[in-house]
């Protein structure tokens, strides 16, 4: 890595401690209005304090976000179907990697789909992606995307995560299962975990926590936040867990401390189920 790439996978993965609080709100690309991100800016604005690293659409970041704010951008530049499409993960490039320097992102985010129909589309505009990253020095994060026909498992995960390493990603983000361990291990470049769909807290921070013990450098979760009861106590309570070594029953403790009344938000009637695909 030249000296940019290097400062810029700093502000990703925290030099103090290796390690990664990414928080997602990229979904509306193929969702449209996500339960809980229908107004966007209301529902992030909150959130942005707590993260790392905020990874986003270049729409929603123009529209909504504060360009004084300090978190470093991660771009979405994945996408081209939506949760109505068929072929939900067949994405193309969305993003040039001149417009992510006008918006001094630190990186882009690509999905490739291993194992579909169209797999070679996604790892070689991939492969383009890394190319442009290297040549403006940018991070290029590889996001295996999971079809409704695969499994999420270790001899799938680490497949995937593998090959997003062997054609250049910086850092991948994959989801967790079990042995975990075997994925980081055959994965030379860091591992993130992707949060998945909405479950209970204490699930979500035994999840975090055990992708943490088995070598990924952090998480980049979103449902699991912005869906909550209380989205700011939960993102700080996985803030506990991933930057001060909370354990999950700490993190929970944290979060019920910190919570306040209120009720999860009504789910959207436009992005009618947005966990049966992804």
């Amino acid at each position: 890595m030249g000296w940019g790439q290097k400062n810029r996978l700093s502000r990703i993965i925290k030099p103090k401690d290796g390690r990664s609080l990414m928080l997602a709100v990229d979904h509306g690309y193929f969702l449209g209005p996500t339960t809980g991100l229908e107004n966007f800016k209301k529902a992030v604005d909150p959130l942005i304090p707590y993260a790392d690293t905020l990874f986003a659409t270049r729409g929603m970041i123009r529209s909504c976000v504060d360009p004084k704010i300090d978190t470093p951008i991660m771009l979405r530049n994945s996408g081209g179907t939506s949760i109505l499409n068929k072929e939900l993960l067949h994405e193309g490039i969305t993003v040039d990697i001149k417009d992510a320097l006008r918006m001094n992102a630190v990186g882009v985010g690509y999905s490739i789909a291993v194992g579909m129909d169209w797999e070679r589309d996604t790892i070689l505009d991939f492969s383009k992606v890394v190319d442009d990253c290297e040549k403006y020095g940018l991070v290029a994060m590889a996001v295996t995307a999971v079809g409704k026909d695969l499994t999420k498992d270790a001899r799938y995960l680490g497949l995937a995560s593998r090959i997003a390493a062997e054609h250049g990603a910086h850092i991948v983000k994959t989801y967790y299962c079990k042995d975990f361990d075997k994925v980081v291990d055959a994965c030379p470049v860091p591992i993130v975990m992707a949060g998945g769909k909405k479950i209970p807290e204490i699930e979500a921070l035994t999840m975090a926590y055990n992708a943490i013990q088995a070598g990924a450098v952090g998480v980049d979760m979103g449902r699991n936040i912005f869906q909550s009861d209380d989205p700011v106590a939960m993102m700080r309570a996985v803030r506990e867990l991933i930057h001060k070594n909370a354990t999950p029953k700490e993190a929970l403790q944290f979060f019920n401390d910190n919570k306040k009344s209120g009720s999860m938000p009504k789910k959207s009637t436009i992005a009618a189920d947005d966990t049966k695909k992804v």
